[in-house]
């Protein structure tokens, strides 16, 4: 596949998965206790965890494409 095209599957997919997950961090602390050290931790670990799902995703996305060897 095109490398430039794999980019740019690759950023429409990040941009869906972080909208995404900004819902669902939104929507989960909606159900958690008004508590100030419980949700320092849970935006410690929800703005951290993000990054987690993407890695394989950009690793696809900068991967060499496989061809003949020149």
């Amino acid at each position: 596949m095109n490398p430039k095209l794999k980019k740019m599957i690759g950023t429409v997919l990040i941009l869906v998965f972080l909208a995404l997950y900004a819902m669902g961090v939104v929507s989960l602390h909606g159900v958690l206790p008004k508590n100030f050290l419980l949700e320092l931790v849970f935006f410690a670990v929800a703005g951290v965890a993000w990054g987690l799902p993407l890695f394989p995703l950009l690793a696809w996305m900068n991967r060499e494409p496989k061809g003949p060897a020149s």
